[in-house]
């Protein structure tokens, strides 16, 4: 059985958790949109870490290669292009006036 003392204690902890909830509750249209870009980011980086330095990406080593393939040049890695508000990836060189940027390592596959 819980003293006086500590009940006032674990009594006092309920009270401000319960009021903390309360007030982010209340509050959540302020910094939720401040919080969402950070916790996606955060999200990603903890189910989808990049590769470690040196290592080659999975893609490329998971594809075993094909019987009677002809020795043909390896395909070149994506690419994802930015211009603008407008982002393209391709496995050419970026056309000019956009720029290069790195792509998500959970990325492996484009379209035709």
């Amino acid at each position: 059985m819980l003293g006086p003392r500590e009940r006032a204690v674990w009594t006092t902890l309920a009270v401000v958790l319960v009021a903390a909830s309360v007030a982010a509750w209340w509050t959540a249209e302020r910094w939720t949109p401040l919080a969402g870009p950070w916790a996606r980011q955060t999200w990603r980086t903890i189910t989808r870490p990049s590769p470690p330095p040196g290592h080659a990406r999975a893609s490329a080593s998971a594809q075993p290669a094909k019987a009677g393939a002809s020795a043909s040049a390896p395909a070149a890695p994506p690419r994802k292009c930015v211009q603008g508000s407008r982002t393209v990836y391709t496995d050419q060189p970026c056309p000019p006036g956009s720029q290069e940027r790195p792509l998500d390592p959970a990325l492996s596959v484009l379209p035709q």
